[in-house]
């Protein structure tokens, strides 16, 4: 945890805040922070700055928060992934959060096992939770949003216009086509497929959309390597 997360909830009626549970512990035997000590901390969708400990108990902490700086800047990149199989699922919304990416869509596609729809890993509470250890990864304090789509061509023939508009549309795919760009500073909408990539009919109704094919060679990467992996070598990120 390199943030602090604090959530309107958490501010007390004397404008302090009290924080129990995940991140008391945090407080505690990690950082191992005690009264007066101050810590790295940000209000959730909100600016970022100091925290304080005024208080501390076995069961949570009181702080006094001062807010510094804005959040940074997301990424100006639209994701849209075919949704991993559960075991993947949690790293991967970690790791697209910690990079700053604030529109993600989990779609199903044809090499999607119908089953990965019903894993508890897709509950809300279940998403929010990798968000949250994302941001606090990143230091970030804005909230991404996640769209799941269970229906392919439907999203993306009635949806997707919408949600890549005004961006530079890019299709990873596994094959011969054209290397993906580099530095882009431009906005961007990423579609990866599945492992083994997306289905012929899958692409051409991409395409149809304004996506370009665009691959890393002939190598077929696990999904949680390809998306840091793209997004790296896509965005400037500094």
């Amino acid at each position: 945890m390199n943030l602090l997360l604090l959530e309107d909830t958490d501010r007390r009626d004397d404008g302090t805040w009290r924080v129990t549970g995940r991140r008391a512990e945090h407080i505690r035997r990690v950082l191992g922070l005690d009264t007066g000590d101050a810590l790295r901390a940000g209000l959730l969708n909100g600016a970022r700055g100091t925290a304080r400990v005024r208080d501390r108990d076995a069961e949570g902490a009181v702080l006094d928060f001062e807010a510094e700086r804005a959040a940074p800047e997301p990424l100006p990149l639209r994701l849209i992934l075919a949704l991993p199989r559960p075991a993947m699922l949690r790293r991967t919304l970690i790791d697209a959060t910690s990079l700053g990416i604030k529109d993600l869509v989990l779609v199903h596609s044809h090499r999607v096992e119908k089953s990965f729809w019903q894993s508890p890993e897709l509950e809300a509470d279940k998403i929010r939770e990798k968000l949250l250890l994302g941001l606090e990864q990143a230091g970030d304090t804005l909230l991404p949003r996640v769209h799941l789509q269970r229906w392919f061509r439907p999203f993306v023939e009635d949806e997707l216009p919408c949600f890549a508009r005004d961006s530079r549309c890019l299709l990873a795919h596994p094959g011969d086509d054209a290397a993906m760009p580099c530095d882009l500073t431009e906005a961007v909408t990423l579609a990866i497929g599945p492992e083994g990539g997306w289905i012929d009919h899958e692409v051409d109704w991409f395409r149809e959309q304004g996506f370009a094919c665009v691959g890393l060679g002939e190598r077929i990467l696990k999904v949680d390597t390809a998306l840091p992996t793209l997004v790296g070598r896509i965005m400037r990120l500094v």
